[in-house]
């Protein structure tokens, strides 16, 4: 497992209920690698058709894979997701993964993002399926470089700039993931309540940190220094927003 923590100044506003609640934005990021067995080949097949033929990936898109259609012809999900279990209940997340939504997700790469503006209310916890493909996650807010293999587990918080880039870049160039590279990655990713009480203390969560501000919102939304905020997609800086 490694750790890393830095003080960002940033602040996610999230849905509670039928009001805006704020809170911290960790740059904390919990990683690990668990010992799942490959896909069959038969699932991996289905799944580079359906990237091919249905989703048409272009780099740097995050799109959906069908999960309940994968799980019949995937015969160690259960076992999968056993080892991601055992995982988080070692870093002190009790049973929060078997109560959470879980999805089956494919991507070329992915553009430096953030996620608060969606799932302000998780923390995202993802395990990689396919082989090592050259390909890592960077966190820009801490310089953190995640080499992704068969079993790469993450858990971070959705308002932290991350992406999926080539190795051997500094940043997210199209032009890496050129049409006849084999450069896909699926994975799993589950939405972890950013509430609970074990991600909150594990990411080192504070809440209410702006009450006044949320109070006037009516979406979610991250913001840096007391103004709205938006990512570069090639670099992963904040810049505040125009």
């Amino acid at each position: 497992m490694d750790a890393f923590h830095v003080q960002s100044g940033l602040t996610s506003y999230f849905w509670r209920g039928d009001a805006i609640r704020s809170r911290s934005v960790s740059d904390v990021v919990l990683s690990g690698v668990v010992d799942i067995p490959a896909p069959p080949a038969r699932l991996t097949a289905d799944w580079d058709r359906e990237i091919a033929l249905r989703l048409g990936l272009e780099p740097g898109d995050v799109e959906a894979l069908p999960l309940a259609r994968a799980r019949v012809r995937w015969p160690d999900y259960k076992r999968c997701v056993q080892a991601v279990s055992d995982w988080t209940r070692r870093l002190g997340l009790s049973e929060v993964l078997a109560a959470s939504d879980v999805a089956l997700m494919a991507c070329r790469g992915a553009r430096y993002h953030h996620d608060g503006a969606q799932y302000g209310s998780a923390a995202f916890c993802n395990l990689f399926l396919s082989e090592d493909k050259g390909l890592d996650v960077h966190f820009p807010s801490t310089g953190q470089r995640i080499p992704l293999v068969r079993g790469t587990a993450l858990i971070f918080d959705t308002g932290q700039p991350h992406a999926l880039i080539q190795r051997t870049s500094s940043g997210f160039d199209a032009a890496d993931f050129a049409p006849e590279q084999d450069c896909s990655q699926v994975f799993l990713t589950w939405e972890l309540p950013i509430e609970d009480a074990h991600v909150a203390h594990a990411l080192g969560i504070a809440f209410d940190i702006d009450p006044a501000t949320a109070s006037q919102l009516d979406d979610e939304q991250v913001w840096l220094k007391g103004a709205p905020a938006r990512v570069c997609p090639a670099s992963g800086r904040w810049c505040q927003t125009d």
